[in-house]
């Protein structure tokens, strides 16, 4: 391995901090040169190139300037930003550096007018005949607080700050800058096809349009990070120990855009041992004092884990465990826009007072090139060992659409409290299909079972599922509809009778269930049982 990638790799994961920012001085008195047999471990204080660090001086140009220096100098480096407030514009990464933030280090975006500013961050740049297929903040990179491109072994760690504070957060809003403006900035961090990326301990608040966007990206490690996540086109990622709070947006979602101009898989991700919720006040989860937003009738924001929405290259071998879900929406897997999805697997998971614990849904939105883009499949989905309590009224929800039903979904070991309460009418309901809209829990209204709503699926299976209501509900725990094989054992449900309804159902079996006789059924056109 290169020396400068080793060492690299050493000083984000095992603790650089314990070697800063006092060897940060010592090692530029020291030089950087070892005779020309390789690399050494350089460190670049942003504060001995110009920067002033007093929040009210722009330091954009010494940041850049010390980056550049630590690539001319030794090929790069350690940038090394001390306690204080650094305010900035856009800042250019290159390769073989990484960002260091010091305990007390902020990196704060300057502010921009409304219409934007001729001096500001850097302009977003053009993108091909693919820009419709994606809106403005998936298109653009550079008009971002940080920023790289075609770059490798970069990195941002340690224990500061980026604080998005000037950041436009793509919305109609006078207290924020117009995102399509030129000179304004909407996302804190912004990667575009570079490899070998660490991003480590640092926190994110106020985020922009994204807290991080990352778009074919090779070789991703996020870790501890606080703010929305997008991971798109991205291949061999790892996100852990994250804590996002993230009111407005998803909190970590992987992608599959034609952002590049191209379809290209999001594989090989795993996330684990993280926390995502959508329940309070910007900045309070980084000050401790975590203060729930005042919300009615339980709609807390977004927050959750979603692959999608944005969906035409494909999503392959990703992996969920270990993560808590609490007063957000619940774990969603999209594809709507032609995109393969495929192998995925989700594990050990807790969720609390959320807006229908899954979501799968393969839909027809199809937005990508003409006439190439055609509906994709969703297949091969494991769930285990989950708990949800307190959900909202909306079941999970599985749900492809004619003639290209969702595939061989195995769910066990699975307790799902919901609110309950839903009326005969409720249950008598038939939700419109709605191939082409824009997929949300809540795009069906409401919905006639208390469990799962699956429609438009083909081999599911179940097994050591508990479904309980907190209030009485009159609809069924399952509502099954154009179902091709389902297998349903050790079912515990809220009550001992009428808990399937089948529509258009075939290879239909349950055993081993308390209070309901083993049964197959080669088909059932329309049964309740």
């Amino acid at each position: 391995m290169h020396k400068f990638r080793r060492d690299f790799l050493k000083m984000a994961g095992l603790g650089a901090a314990a070697m800063l920012p006092g060897a940060a001085s010592a090692q530029m008195k020291q030089g950087v040169a070892d005779g020309g047999h390789g690399y050494q471990p350089a460190f670049f204080d942003v504060r001995h190139f110009g920067a002033k660090g007093d929040g009210k001086t722009l330091d954009t140009e010494a940041i850049d300037q010390t980056i550049q220096i630590a690539v001319t100098n030794a090929g790069g480096g350690i940038v090394v930003f001390p306690p204080g407030v650094y305010l900035s514009y856009s800042i250019h990464l290159q390769s073989n550096v990484a960002l260091y933030l010091a305990q007390g280090a902020t990196i704060l975006a300057a502010d921009t007018p409304y219409e934007g500013a001729t001096n500001g961050y850097d302009n977003a740049e053009p993108q091909g005949e693919w820009e419709p297929f994606q809106d403005f903040g998936h298109n653009h990179w550079h008009n971002s607080l940080i920023w790289g491109e075609g770059l490798h072994d970069i990195g941002i760690f340690g224990p500061g700050l980026v604080y998005g504070k000037g950041l436009s957060r793509g919305h109609n809003e006078k207290t924020l800058p117009d995102t399509m403006a030129k000179g304004v900035g909407n996302k804190a961090i912004a990667l575009k096809n570079c490899r070998n990326v660490i991003l480590s301990d640092f926190s994110i608040l106020q985020g922009g349009w994204f807290g991080i966007l990352a778009t074919g990206i090779d070789n991703l490690k996020i870790d501890t990070n606080r703010d929305g996540i997008d991971i798109d086109c991205c291949r061999n990622v790892r996100v852990s120990n994250c804590t996002v709070n993230s009111p407005w947006d998803d909190g970590i979602c992987p992608k599959s855009s034609f952002a590049l101009g191209h379809a290209r898989t999001t594989e090989n991700v795993t996330i684990s041992n993280c926390y995502v919720t959508g329940a309070y006040e910007l900045g309070s989860v980084l000050d401790g004092t975590w203060k729930l937003r005042d919300v009615k009738d339980g709609r807390w924001g977004t927050g959750r884990i979603k692959c999608g929405t944005e969906s035409n290259g494909g999503f392959k071998n990703i992996t969920i465990s270990n993560c808590i879900f609490e007063k957000c929406h619940g774990f969603a897997l999209e594809t709507v826009d032609g995109a393969i999805m495929e192998d995925i697997t989700i594990a050990n998971v807790t969720m609390r007072d959320v807006i229908a614990p899954f979501f799968l849904r393969l839909g027809a939105r199809l937005r990508g090139p003409k006439p190439q883009t055609v509906p994709g499949r969703l297949k091969r989905v494991l769930i285990s060992n989950v708990t949800s309590s307190g959900a909202a009224q909306l079941p999970s929800i599985i749900a492809g659409i004619e003639g290209h039903p969702i595939e061989d979904v195995k769910i066990s070991d699975v307790y799902l409290e919901q609110t309950g309460g839903g009326d005969s009418a409720m249950a008598a309901l038939a939700p419109a299909e709605k191939a082409e809209a824009y997929p949300e829990p809540t795009m069906f209204g409401q919905l006639p079972a208390t469990g799962w709503f699956i429609r438009h699926a083909k081999n599911v299976e179940m097994s050591n599922v508990e479904i309980a209501t907190i209030s009485t509900d009159a609809r069924p725990a399952f509502h099954l509809q154009h179902v091709d094989g389902a297998d349903f054992f050790r079912m515990r449900l809220p009550a001992v009778k009428d808990q399937f309804r089948l529509i258009d159902v075939s290879d239909f079996r349950v055993f081993g269930c308390r209070h309901y006789p083993d049964a197959t059924l080669d088909r059932a056109d329309q049964r309740t049982s």
